[in-house]
């Protein structure tokens, strides 16, 4: 697939709802969720819920979020994981396993749409992920097939390439030594828990080997898969290599564009995701076309 022409502008809005907060009960733990709906009131249409980048939030998302549940007539539910936002932060001396997206996908979401009343079977969300938060979505998807429409991946991560470790490494030194810290203060009550989190574990001798290549047949609903051309965090072997395990999987690569496709070609993905959600929602979940 190629990239779309710019056709749909997308602003820096104000937050489409207030946030809202729930308590999620998983993995023995109690975590004060932040999230946010959009078009709540459209009760028939389908369900998209956002999983956020590894240093992401409801906030770091801007408008995005808005802007494609109302191209695509979905309703929409954003949060930020714990650890991330206005969430329960991470401890001080806490370090998250080398699974923690595993855990994410298998432990956390179906006890978070849980807490939100959201029956998963009957009303089967559309999850858009970007960079940690598309690996989580793909390892849902697989972990749970009955309970998920579809998926649309950015800059997903299914091997640890030397490029993303070297990146990582650039952020950390950028984060002691340059403003970073202040700037991700916009977006997490605690940067130092965001950051920390995120950064420690990726840098982990150990999770060089992490890999989950081995989890993706199990994906049947339809994935649209996201790459820039220029992002610094992975390359085109990461979305192609989902399509060798999930040959249903189209690929959409984009020019000009980074580890953020909703920032450097939002017009792009937007339009591409409305289509995809246009051609398969009525076979995938009939009762909600």
């Amino acid at each position: 697939m190629t990239a779309a022409p710019a056709v749909i502008a997308v602003d820096a809005g104000a937050d489409a709802a207030p946030r809202e907060f729930v308590t999620v009960d998983w993995n023995g733990r109690s975590d004060r969720i932040e999230y946010q709906r959009i078009s709540a009131e459209r009760r028939d249409a389908p369900l998209l819920v956002f999983l956020h980048e590894g240093l992401g939030s409801i906030t770091m998302w801007r408008d995005f979020p808005r802007q494609l549940c109302e191209a695509a007539g979905c309703r929409g539910l954003v949060f930020s994981r714990w650890g991330y936002g206005a969430s329960s932060p991470r401890g001080g001396h806490e370090r998250w396993p080398v699974d923690f997206m595993h855990h994410q996908a298998q432990d956390f979401l179906p006890a978070f749409f849980a807490a939100l009343g959201i029956d998963t079977r009957q009303d089967r969300p559309w999850l858009y992920g970007h960079s940690d938060g598309a690996s989580i979505a793909l390892l849902h998807a697989a972990a749970c097939p009955a309970h998920v429409a579809g998926v649309i991946v950015a800059a997903p991560h299914i091997v640890v390439e030397d490029m993303t470790i070297r990146s990582i490494e650039q952020a950390r030194d950028g984060y002691v030594t340059t403003s970073l810290r202040s700037k991700l203060a916009r977006y997490h009550d605690d940067p130092d828990s965001a950051f920390w989190g995120w950064n420690d574990v990726w840098l982990d001798p150990a999770f060089r080997a992490w890999n989950i290549q081995g989890s993706l047949p199990g994906i049947q609903c339809p994935i649209l898969a996201v790459q820039g051309h220029d992002d610094e965090y992975g390359t085109m072997a990461q979305i192609e290599g989902i399509a060798a395990a999930v040959p249903h999987c189209e690929l959409l690569k984009l020019a000009d564009c980074g580890h953020s496709p909703h920032r450097d070609q939002p017009s792009a993905v937007i339009l591409a995701t409305t289509e995809f959600l246009r051609r398969h929602r009525t076979v995938h979940n009939p009762t909600l076309a």
